[in-house]
């Protein structure tokens, strides 16, 4: 394949070119297996390339070091294309190892055909994106928040998607069912005007956060919940 730039020759399609130092690939779709991945490349509406990464499982104490090296070389992969954004489908624990091993945020795709799905998203008119320290987007009148360090992880998860403006944290109610599972935190459903909320729980105790997003309308916003979702079940808040 040759650059879309400069037509240079690159070594595997969709790679960056390192002579007029362009990107060939607008976004990348992962759909992990535990024993086989597959990235697609897309630029301009259309799938330009495709690599399969396989692994054979091990266990015992070979397994840490065999699915450490799979998901490397998922990520190797993926950086080499230098993509935009990063959507990901099938396994969650792949999914999470592979997001570890690089800055790019992942976004969630559920539908059977996710390469179909995200090409047929891009149709839409993108959501602007919030580029500022988490400090600035957590704030508000209420700053204690349940859960202690634990709760703060959390919002500090939420703040760190880039299509979220503010997370104001709300009162806590400590009126709620005890229960012995630590804290848990859940985004809910998006209101009309895309903006949704992100729920703390913690014992007895009960926190109500608002989370402002650039969502324009509650379609969007709920694809933005689902994925805040997506990111807090990796990191085992739900």
């Amino acid at each position: 394949m040759e650059c879309r730039h400069c037509a240079s020759a690159l070594e595997k399609p969709g790679d960056f070119c390192l002579v007029c130092r362009e990107s060939n690939t607008d976004r990348v779709v992962l759909e992990a297996g535990r024993e086989r991945a597959t990235i697609t490349m897309l630029a301009d509406e259309a799938a330009i390339g495709e690599t399969t990464i396989t692994t054979v499982p091990e266990t015992g104490e070979e397994e840490t070091v065999e699915f450490r090296n799979f998901a490397e070389l998922i990520g190797d992969e993926i950086r080499r294309k230098r993509p935009e954004e990063v959507y990901a489908a099938g396994d969650r624990t792949v999914i999470r190892a592979v997001r570890n091993t690089l800055h790019h945020t992942f976004y969630r795709v559920d539908d059977e055909q996710p390469v179909d799905a995200v090409i047929e998203r891009n149709g839409e008119r993108a959501l602007d994106v919030v580029d500022l320290p988490l400090a600035e987007k957590i704030g508000g009148s209420h700053t204690t928040l349940i859960g202690g360090r634990t709760g703060m992880q959390a919002i500090r998860t939420v703040a760190g998607h880039p299509h979220v403006k503010k997370v104001i944290p709300g009162p806590i109610d400590a009126g709620g069912k005890g229960s012995q599972s630590g804290l848990r935190a859940k985004v809910t459903r998006a209101d009309d005007g895309g903006n949704i909320r992100l729920l703390l729980r913690d014992g007895s105790s009960v926190q109500e956060n608002r989370i402002v997003t650039t969502a324009r309308d509650r379609e969007m916003g709920e694809r933005i919940r689902s994925d805040l979702n997506d990111v807090l079940d990796e990191e085992e808040f739900q």
